[in-house]
């Protein structure tokens, strides 16, 4: 069999894979398919998200479902003021043998697990927030001088409440850079809202059941970086990227008027493989401009910054990405 064709079948299989994922999923977190494809996104793009929406939105619901679907041991850790980054990490303690010997043992975190959901992230000191910061980007922790390597797949899937700012410490912006993804969870509409309620306040509820395991991710990992990406998505993807950057040449008057500063090339590498989970996703076998305009928002939003005046003139990030995005697929069907 080449190449070409055991891709092929092995992305036929995953996507058969990925619906009945999903469909388990929608079941247990209703109506918000957007929200489950962005989360699904980040897992198989290898990466982390960051999910902001009003408590009540069933953002634990969606990363417990997720666990259990995914196959992936899940921990959660209510991040708060007075945690400590030995909370997360774990620490080394003095034990005492039945022979009298002592010696120092690791008792291991919450964060030696395949999932973790950081709840109200931003709740936690800024010495706390960075105790994950070595665990998002290497996949190790340094507990008492020695690294400790935590078990594949790793992923964070962090909470973060859009209004309540009072007691909160903002994550600076390099570890929101760490997150693959922003995915921000909204109100459900009026029938969404219905079904929830039915749905949830009976006798019984629907349960999520496995169709991954850990193995099974780590492959289709490896399986998304193989897909193909044409060359307009790259094109398509410099573009928007380096068109946010107030230095870069091509950025426009309004881009250098109102960005502070532009996404690095981790939110290329970041809509590379964001771009390919959407077409897996839908059950495509590579991916399109289409692709690199709805991932746009999930994967620049948090890597991007307003001016102070452009703030105070109430410009939005948003509609500049929406300009931007809307301009890239309107020359791609012209050409």
């Amino acid at each position: 069999m080449s190449d070409d064709t055991e891709l092929v079948a092995g992305i036929e299989k995953l996507e058969a894979r990925l619906a009945n994922a999903r469909a388990s999923i929608t079941r247990r977190f209703i109506g918000q398919d957007r929200v489950v494809d962005l989360a699904l996104s980040a897992l198989l793009g290898g990466g982390h998200g960051l999910l902001i929406g009003l408590p009540g939105l069933g953002k634990t619901r969606l990363v417990d479902t997720l666990g259990t679907v995914m196959g992936l041991n899940t921990n959660r850790v209510q991040f708060t003021p007075d945690l400590m980054p030995a909370d997360i990490l774990g620490s080394e303690v003095l034990e005492t043998g039945v022979d009298g010997s002592r010696a120092f043992k690791f008792i291991e975190g919450p964060i030696f697990c395949q999932l973790l959901m950081a709840d109200e992230i931003n709740r936690a000191s800024p010495r706390t927030q960075s105790a994950l910061l070595q665990a998002m980007q290497e996949r190790q922790v340094t507990v008492a001088g020695q690294d400790r390597t935590l078990s594949p797949p790793f992923h964070v899937l962090a909470t973060q409440n859009p209004i309540e700012q009072e007691g909160t410490y903002p994550l600076p912006e390099a570890q929101l850079d760490r997150f693959l993804v922003q995915i921000d969870v909204p109100h459900p509409d009026r029938e969404t809202e219905r079904a929830i309620l039915l749905a949830t306040t009976g006798a019984s509820e629907e349960a999520a059941h496995q169709v991954f395991s850990p193995d099974d991710l780590i492959a289709a990992q490896a399986l998304l970086r193989r897909m193909p990406v044409g060359e307009a998505v790259m094109e398509a993807i410099l573009d928007l990227v380096r068109a946010f950057r107030p230095e870069d040449p091509s950025a426009s008057d309004a881009v250098r008027a109102t960005v502070a500063w532009g996404p690095g090339p981790r939110a290329a590498q970041a809509l590379m493989l964001t771009v390919r989970a959407r077409a897996l996703i839908q059950g495509r076998f590579a991916p399109d401009v289409t692709d690199v305009a709805a991932m746009a928002h999930p994967v620049l939003t948090h890597r991007m910054a307003l001016t102070f005046a452009a703030r105070a003139q109430g410009d939005s990030l948003a509609q500049l990405i929406t300009d931007k995005t809307e301009a890239i697929t309107r020359s791609e069907a012209a050409a």
